[in-house]
């Protein structure tokens, strides 16, 4: 693998992991397009890991109290930590089951079609700036009920369908239930930590029983390289997305999905 195909990985996986324009989508496409091949469990891990990492620096005072929360939840004490750990707890199962349903079924593959990825970045793109224009904003993520969290949930696990944005679809769901831009940003980015962590384990399982046919072109200081950008990519955009999200709402995401997915479409049946 080139360094320029390294980096444009590490970039897209680090800029567009937290965004709500789907970064499954984006991974996939270059492939599909450019003819590019897989570029295997090693930078699977470490791109995973590098995205990981930016979120717990971000957010490591949050990080530290859903740590002392969970503490509280063995001890039986329910404040406004263990609250909040607890429902990420509640919100993070759907997604790994359903994750897990495709993967053992062999459906995963089945739906990473380029025509599917059009369709969903439109029509969600179009319902995440609805739920932006009509959600009221005068909720935390401290006011969520363990049904919402369980909601959220639910909406993460769409998200296994690519094209649809992890991060666009739990932010369209929290804005439908009133929360404001930057708690709905807030509590997406949170419920990524389990996600991501499970997705970079689940590689290192892959990179553990890789072949080395599978390993050829990937080296260590290729896979370091990609975790050092996705890590420096994914912090920047967090930082930036978190600054800037309560004054441009979500319209400039859903006229960049508009594009994307009309210009998919255009290059399926023009091809």
């Amino acid at each position: 693998m080139s360094w320029l195909h390294l980096t444009i990985l590490a970039l897209i996986q680090g800029l567009t992991e937290f965004l709500p324009i789907s970064s499954s989508a984006h991974l996939i496409l270059p492939a599909k397009i450019l003819g590019w091949r897989d570029q295997g469990p090693l930078i699977d891990v470490m791109a995973h890991f590098g995205s990981l990492f930016a979120v717990l620096l971000y957010f490591r005072k949050d990080v530290g109290s859903i740590l002392t929360g969970l503490m509280d939840l063995l001890k039986r004490r329910l404040n406004t930590d263990s609250v909040l750990a607890l429902n990420l707890i509640i919100a993070t199962p759907p997604a790994l089951l359903l994750g897990a349903i495709l993967r053992l079924g062999g459906w995963d593959e089945a739906i990473r079609s380029p025509l599917i990825i059009a369709i969903t970045t439109i029509v969600f793109g179009v319902l995440l700036w609805l739920s932006d224009v009509w959600g009221k904003e005068t909720r935390t993520t401290e006011d969520l009920t363990w049904k919402g969290a369980f909601g959220l949930g639910l909406a993460q696990a769409v998200a296994l369908i690519p094209g649809t944005s992890r991060s666009g679809i739990t932010m369209t769901a929290a804005r439908a239930m009133g929360l404001t831009r930057v708690e709905a940003a807030r509590f997406s980015m949170l419920m990524s930590l389990p996600i991501i962590g499970v997705g970079g384990l689940f590689a290192l399982y892959s990179l553990a029983g890789a072949t080395n046919s599978e390993l050829a072109g990937a080296s260590l200081t290729d896979g370091l390289w990609v975790a050092a950008l996705s890590f420096v990519a994914a912090f920047a955009c967090i930082s930036l997305f978190m600054k800037w999200i309560s004054r441009i709402g979500m319209l400039p995401f859903m006229l960049y999905r508009l594009v994307l997915g009309s210009a998919l479409l255009i290059w399926i049946f023009s091809a």
